[in-house]
């Protein structure tokens, strides 16, 4: 089956050698070279698991292009694209509260390009914002690995001062000055739920 990104251009998966394989299993948990949704995913699943909270990933849209009908009890889809989300990757419920945010990782060490996030995505905080509900976004520094958690007040600053003509970027100073830095740690991975009951008092 082809799936095809919103620009058309062909998905095609990473291969993973069975070397690869073999000499992840000897590392640590801590040195697992893990992306950041992998990492959220797994502290979801903790939290879950644990009755903290019931978060998770929103699925990816996909539109389906041509289907193949070999029998009449079967289908086969044969041609995808993956649609543009209309909002952030995360949301749930946490101690009777919403939940909703964005999860970007960038190669960059001093700062974060705001061309990261999409305009939908930014308007989607505005209204969550709007309704109360705790809106951020979990930043990381991939070359340093080092994990930061924003409100979503702070990025709509940044970015209406992109479209004002400003700079096209959040500095490592800022996200340092006004986001919370994760320490990355076991079980949970990036434990954002302490962030939370620190910022709004959830204890």
């Amino acid at each position: 089956m082809n799936f095809h990104y919103p620009n058309g251009r062909r998905y095609v998966p990473a291969a993973k050698s069975t070397k690869t394989i073999k000499a992840e299993k000897k590392w640590s948990y801590s040195n697992r070279g893990m992306t950041l949704e992998e990492d959220i995913n797994e502290t979801n699943e903790f939290y879950l698991e644990h009755g903290i909270a019931s978060i998770h990933k929103k699925p990816t849209p996909v539109q389906i292009v041509q289907v193949d009908y070999p029998k009449r009890s079967a289908a086969v889809i044969k041609e995808a694209y993956f649609k543009q989300a209309s909002t952030t990757d995360y949301n749930g419920v946490y101690k009777g509260k919403y939940i909703d945010f964005e999860a970007k990782e960038t190669q960059n060490t001093t700062s974060f390009p705001l061309k990261n996030f999409h305009e939908h995505q930014v308007k989607h905080m505005e209204k969550v914002l709007a309704q109360k509900g705790i809106c951020f976004v979990i930043l990381r520094f991939s070359a340093t690995e080092e994990v930061y958690f924003l409100e979503a007040h702070y990025l709509l600053s940044y970015w209406n001062r992109m479209k004002d003509g400003g700079r096209k970027s959040i500095t490592k100073a800022e996200i340092e000055s006004h986001g919370h830095h994760i320490p990355l740690g076991f079980q949970p991975r990036i434990d954002y739920i302490k962030i939370i009951d620190y910022l709004y008092n959830l204890n």
